[in-house]
């Protein structure tokens, strides 16, 4: 879920990125970001979990 949730979020700020002048492209590097985020975080917090004994 958080992963679809980094996905829209990163898409809308991408559409305002883009309506504020910024070109396409480079607007596009902050969904991108942001769902690389996501992924390492779901993959890597079970790891985190089991270090932490929780």
């Amino acid at each position: 879920m958080g992963v679809l949730v980094a996905l829209v979020v990163g898409l809308v700020i991408w559409i305002v990125g883009w309506a504020f002048g910024f070109e396409a492209f480079n607007a596009f590097y902050v969904p991108v970001a942001l769902m690389f985020l996501a992924f390492a975080g779901r993959t890597i917090s079970p790891f985190v979990r089991e270090a932490l004994g929780r």
